[in-house]
């Protein structure tokens, strides 16, 4: 069990569009609107997750950031907009009977890294370079429902998925400009590597290591430099002192 636990919120009830999301994306909604700040407001024609009392807007996202595309933009134009990426650095399985009554807690083998970011990144590899915008690792520890009601998938032998909801808050990972990013490429300055060579410093899978710097490139935070065999080349663009974000390159295939 965690050693810290989260105690939930209030939440504004009725709010718009709440109906389909998790405990987990509620109850963060609340930790970053903090004391003085509201969730569910209405800004530029969207819903906005929070407003936090210096007037930061904020946006939960779990799954892809594709569909914020437009809403950032919009948004950022009004002030500062701050998207938050949970990371379940601990995840808990909550086995319950087919009424929801809890039976048993156990710890999950599987936890997040904050390389899934990028998973989220893929189909809007450029959406931090918006002024004014700002992404957050939530670093969370999580407890998923697990419910044998016969509907799930056959490889959970059809126990289905149900509610995830948040256990403790560890804070956040600030990724603002470009140096920031410099925790995703643990080489040296005019370091040149691989994709492999990305994925076995990092621990990470190869495919994970592909789609980390593609988006990397896209940002400017990486560039190539050449060809090893049939391997791109990469080495980072930018250093600790970087403040803004340069002239991004032409993206190179691989």
């Amino acid at each position: 069990m965690p050693s810290v636990f989260f105690c939930r919120p209030k939440v504004m009830p009725g709010g718009i569009g709440t109906k389909k999301e998790t405990s987990l994306h509620r109850e963060l909604k609340s930790v970053y609107a903090g004391e003085g700040g509201r969730t569910e407001v209405e800004a530029a024609g969207f819903v906005v997750d929070a407003v936090d009392a210096e007037g930061t807007y904020v946006e939960v996202q779990t799954g892809s950031f594709g569909p914020l595309r437009r809403k950032a933009g919009e948004l950022a134009a009004l002030g500062r907009l701050k998207i938050v990426r949970p990371v379940a650095v601990a995840k808990y399985l909550e086995f319950c009977d087919e009424n929801g009554r809890e039976l048993r807690l156990r710890k999950s083998n599987r936890a997040g890294k904050i390389w899934d970011l990028f998973a989220g990144l893929l189909y809007a590899p450029e959406l931090p370079l918006v002024p004014g915008l700002e992404i957050e690792l939530a670093m969370v520890d999580v407890a998923e429902r697990r419910i044998p009601d016969g509907k799930g998938s056959w490889r959970r032998k059809g126990v289905s998925v149900g509610d995830r909801r948040l256990l403790a808050f560890h804070g956040g990972k600030r990724l603002a400009t470009p140096a920031d990013y410099l925790c995703f490429v643990p080489f040296a300055k005019n370091e040149e590597f691989t994709s492999d060579e990305l994925g076995a410093r990092a621990k990470i899978r190869i495919a994970q290591a592909r789609k980390a710097l593609y988006v990397l490139v896209r940002l400017g935070v990486v560039e190539t430099t050449g060809k090893r065999g049939n391997r791109l080349l990469y080495r980072p663009r930018v250093t600790a002192k970087t403040k803004k974000w340069k002239k991004l390159p032409k993206m190179p295939r691989e």
